[in-house]
């Protein structure tokens, strides 16, 4: 179930357990048991690892759905310790995550100091937001508190179970339109460069997660203050989001007329 091994005075904590990994109330109840163990004694550090493809995969969803009410009664307090255990324990503890860290699994990678991802197919993420289910408090927080402090407040959005967006500020935006302002400047062209005043993303949209007028107007303004219009560099602002349909067919018009409709001849087989 649990495999551990001292190298060094650094404890490497190799996860054993089925296939995956998965969670349930004896492996829980097991690990936060062995990691109490390793508060005391000489042990400098911890390495926490997976076999397999899997750091783990998550809770057992099948004991959790065959188990009942009984079952999880017993089961989130086992998580809910074993979170605790790892996340407060006094010696720095690394997740070396083997590969898959799904749901849990993520969350427990999450209660190290330190992450450190093998490369490979492994994906990592809290599958539980992308279908809306609740997230037990602690998990929340354990998730949270791995944000860098200097991104504190800022709006996230889960895009997959591997990649997580934020959203950029008004600041950063402005720096961008700078930087984007240098380089077409530099270009001898033709260049048309389109700004679309509906957003810049399918999340920049009214309604949306990363809808923030004020961010785009500082990219917008940046980019007319840096960039130098001539007849043949042109910026052109334009009211659809960047996926609406005017938007493309504005985008292929212009290029079109400075490139001109190329004719191609068929070729009949023979």
């Amino acid at each position: 179930m649990i495999d551990t091994k001292l190298v060094g005075g650094i404890a490497v904590v190799t996860l054993v357990y089925g296939k995956v990994n998965a969670l349930d109330t004896e492996f829980c109840e097991a690990l936060a048991a062995r990691f109490a163990e390793l508060r005391s004694g000489d042990t400098k550090a911890v390495v926490l690892t997976g076999q397999g493809k899997a750091f783990s995969a998550g809770v057992d969803l099948i004991k959790l759905s065959q188990g009942g009410a009984d079952y999880i009664c017993a089961f989130l307090p086992s998580l809910h310790k074993l979170c605790e255990t790892v996340f407060f324990h006094p010696k720095p503890v690394v997740a070396a995550i083997n590969g898959h860290a799904i749901a849990g699994g993520c969350v427990l990678a999450c209660c190290a100091d330190r992450r450190i991802m093998a490369r490979g197919p492994g994906r990592i993420g809290v599958t539980e937001l992308l279908v809306g289910l609740p997230f037990p408090s602690l998990a929340f927080e354990v998730v949270r508190a791995t944000v860098p402090a200097r991104y504190a407040g800022r709006r996230f959005y889960e895009h997959n179970a591997q990649i997580t967006l934020m959203r950029t500020t008004a600041e950063e935006n402005e720096r961008m339109g700078r930087w984007i302002g240098e380089r077409l400047n530099a270009m001898d062209g033709p260049v048309r460069f389109f700004l679309p005043e509906g957003g810049v993303s399918a999340l920049d949209a009214p309604g949306q997660p990363f809808w923030d007028p004020d961010a785009d107007t500082a990219l917008f303004r940046a980019l007319d203050q840096t960039m130098r219009q001539t007849s043949n560099r042109q910026l052109i602002r334009l009211k659809p989001n960047i996926n609406e349909p005017e938007f493309a067919a504005a985008i292929v018009a212009a290029f079109r007329s400075i490139v001109g409709r190329t004719s191609t001849r068929r070729r009949v087989a023979r």
